[in-house]
């Protein structure tokens, strides 16, 4: 049962989560080897999964973190807003956005976009969460948590007007907790 009266139904819990994150992490490590990539932490639903993911990384690498949204309570407004700039030198450098969930993909686009104008070596995309049925632009990522389908989901860092971020685990928010 869901611990929180938001939550109408656990999706995937904690352990699913952590087990995932060392299997990427181990992918990432033998991937990224001998390169040094920089690891861009989206704030702030990826914070969770950055954390638990970065454990399970054993090469080195720099940790950054940007800002980025296009949601209003649980709407999209379509309309992508980097608030926090990159202040490092992203020229010549293997980037690897870490992401909470891949929606309609025009966050990660612009991101994506913004630093291949700005001359990365390369630039990847790892996910926890990819919701295909709402892709709005062709965007997917390279490394991948879960697909779910298109539910609204909270926890494990996603929220919902600033709440729930806190869950252990990610679930359906309940469709009457909308309504309130």
């Amino acid at each position: 049962m869901p611990k929180d009266e938001a939550v109408s139904k656990i999706l995937i819990n904690e352990k699913q989560i952590i087990k995932k994150c060392k299997e990427l992490g181990t992918i990432i490590s033998k991937d990224y080897e001998n390169k040094n990539p920089i690891l861009i932490c989206t704030l702030k639903g990826a914070v969770m999964f950055y954390v638990e993911l970065v454990k399970h990384i054993t090469i080195p690498f720099q940790m950054e973190f940007m800002k980025a949204s296009s949601y209003v309570d649980s709407t999209t407004t379509e309309q992508v807003n980097i608030t926090s700039i990159a202040n490092f030198e992203i020229k010549d450098r293997d980037i690897l956005i870490v992401e909470d969930i891949v929606d309609t993909g025009l966050t990660l686009n612009k991101l994506c976009t913004y630093f291949k104008e700005n001359k990365a070596k390369s630039v990847k995309i790892v996910a926890l969460i990819n919701k295909n049925a709402r892709r709005k632009v062709e965007i997917n990522p390279d490394y991948l948590g879960f697909d779910i389908e298109n539910h609204f989901v909270i926890g494990y860092g996603l929220d919902y007007n600033e709440k729930f971020r806190n869950l252990n685990y990610i679930g359906i928010i309940d469709p009457n907790y909308l309504k309130k």
